[in-house]
């Protein structure tokens, strides 16, 4: 049986198709690096040990500033309400043993305030041609390359304080649970761009375009 032209795997229409599928995915790439950077930190912060897991060559994207004002205004919520309880049980209630759970949670939420605003200058995320690599952490660095062609889900969500900020999180799904991925405190712009453009780069690799 012989092929159409139109069939023929070299035709220029299957040439042109190509031509603009590539286009297309490098317009959408420019786009989504545009958009990331919009509104966010302007530094990563890395750890100072010389044994560092260093970052790779390549632009780094970052998170906005106001998901530090919803981690501070939510765990120092939890904060007051956590001296509040050990108050009235050790003053009014004349327990003083709750002075021992109370005060080492006021410590560990005290510290974790403290440290909130490098951490969160520590999340990054780089968008390279073939995976998404996401890194976090000082103390307990973790990086990891999420492969485009196998994200199987991704969602935004937020919560009201989330709302109020104008931020969500972004979570890849993947075959491998392991491999999930979730990014927090991204404008909300930034989050659906982000979204749709890999969506359609993941669509783009399984289907081998």
């Amino acid at each position: 049986m012989t092929n159409s032209p139109a069939e023929t795997p070299d035709s220029p229409r299957d040439s042109t198709i190509t031509d603009a599928l590539v286009v297309a995915d490098e317009t959408a790439d420019e786009t989504a690096e545009e958009t990331a950077d919009s509104g966010t930190f302007d530094r990563l912060v890395e750890p100072r040990s010389e044994n560092r897991l260093a970052l790779e060559e390549g632009v780094w994207h970052q998170i906005s500033p106001k998901y530090v004002w919803v981690q501070l205004i939510s765990s120092g919520s939890f904060l007051a309400i956590v001296i509040a309880a050990t108050l009235v049980l050790t003053l009014g209630l004349n327990q003083m043993w709750a002075w021992i759970p109370g005060g080492i949670m006021t410590v560990l939420l005290g510290w974790t305030l403290a440290i909130m605003p490098r951490q969160a200058r520590a999340i990054g995320y780089q968008l390279r041609a073939d995976d998404l690599v996401f890194r976090r952490g000082i103390l307990w660095q973790r990086f990891v390359a999420v492969p485009y062609g196998r994200m199987q889900l991704v969602d935004i969500t937020h919560g009201p304080l989330d709302r109020g900020f104008g931020i969500a999180q972004l979570k890849f799904v993947t075959a491998a649970a392991a491999t999930g991925v979730v990014i927090p405190g991204l404008e909300q712009a930034t989050a659906e761009t982000l979204r749709d453009h890999l969506i359609a780069v993941a669509e783009s690799r399984r289907t081998g375009l």
